[in-house]
């Protein structure tokens, strides 16, 4: 049988995270909450752009919480402890991308909670896409042994970013320094990263500081860089960089950073890629030290869907399902799930 999947949201993940669902041997779509009017109603596959899929979505949160369903991938712009909470108690297991990859015992107290009385579960994936602040920086370190720094990094050109409203409101490109570094995305981006850095420390075992520093960077235009938010222009906000870091005795022992840039040009300071250009990067020192970097999640949106970067975010969510369903009711890290992996393509199977 298969497990019955809910969608929530249709943005960009949750546009992927759909057509993901529909390939994959073991899920059936069954719902999808919407938050526009214009969406709701309509057939899901209308909303993705395939045949109708005789799947209807609904803004209305009491017809999800109705349905015999046994997962739901959240995946709005900005999570709401409460929808979760009741998304548990209806006996639903909840993947997201968007909180909760690894909450301490405060903050993850109500939702565990809800999950226990709802019998199901919560797991958190993570934005970077999946996975790749905390999960598989803590694989690949079991190839070293007295490891004394980890680190994992983002490196990406925004201006194949097609979320125009979120990279000039939210994140704060084209603004002035002072708002953008006053501004959301500091604090949007601590939910996830804090955690993903403390459960790094946690797994490795670092007698870190409990406290985690978090700083953020600015660079702005020396010339007109044409961007998906329209021209910026000299002075405005072109690049910005967030760090998060454990310290142990005031040096750091875990750092995960964020670089987006528009481009690589007229920008002061100066910051480019690197030579090996746009990337993922996971560093781990210890005996050996060795670096692994990841190519092929940024670029341009395809013609059937997002920027693969979103893609591969929503695939793990999806290929979680099986795993996070068998699961124990409760909150579950990346650490207390089995491997799990991709199913094949519906031709080759």
């Amino acid at each position: 049988m298969a497990l019955k999947v809910v969608q929530w949201a249709t943005g960009g993940v949750g546009v992927a995270a759909i057509k993901g669902v529909l390939e994959h041997p073991d899920l059936e779509l069954v719902g999808c909450w919407v938050h526009s009017e214009t969406k709701n109603g309509r057939d899901v596959g209308d909303l993705i752009g395939t045949q109708p899929l005789g799947v209807i979505a609904t803004n209305n949160v009491d017809d999800i919480l109705a349905l015999n369903a046994d997962a739901v991938i959240y995946a709005p712009l900005l999570p709401d402890a409460n929808e979760v909470a009741a998304l548990l108690r209806s006996g639903k297991n909840v993947v997201t991308p968007v909180g909760w990859i690894y909450p301490g015992e405060r903050q993850g107290a109500a939702l565990r909670e809800a999950a226990q009385a709802g019998n199901a579960t919560l797991h958190g994936t993570g934005i970077a896409p999946g996975g790749i602040s905390e999960k598989f920086p803590l694989l690949f370190s079991v190839m070293s042994t007295g490891v004394t720094f980890v680190r994992a990094e983002e490196f990406s050109d925004l201006r194949t970013y097609d979320a125009p409203d979120v990279v000039r409101h939210v994140m704060g490109f084209g603004d002035t320094p002072d708002k953008a570094l006053s501004g959301p995305m500091q604090k949007l981006l601590d939910g996830g990263f804090i955690q993903a850095v403390k459960l790094v420390v946690d797994q490795a075992g670092f007698n870190a500081d409990p406290r985690i520093r978090a700083s953020q960077e600015i660079a702005v235009a020396t010339a007109p860089i044409e961007s998906p938010i329209g021209v910026i222009e000299p002075g405005q906000v072109a690049a910005r960089k967030f760090h998060w870091e454990a310290l142990v005795d005031g040096e750091p022992v875990v750092r995960v950073t964020v670089n987006w840039l528009m481009g690589e040009e007229n920008l002061d300071p100066a910051w480019t890629f690197g030579p090996e250009g746009q990337r993922y990067e996971m560093e781990v020192r210890g005996n050996p030290d060795f670096t692994v970097a990841i190519k092929g999640f940024q670029g341009e949106a395809g013609d059937d869907g997002p920027e693969p970067g979103v893609v591969a975010t929503a695939a793990h969510c999806v290929n979680s399902i099986p795993a996070v369903c068998a699961a124990e009711p409760g909150i579950a890290t990346y650490f207390d799930l089995p491997l799990f992996s991709a199913k094949a393509a519906p031709g080759l199977r």
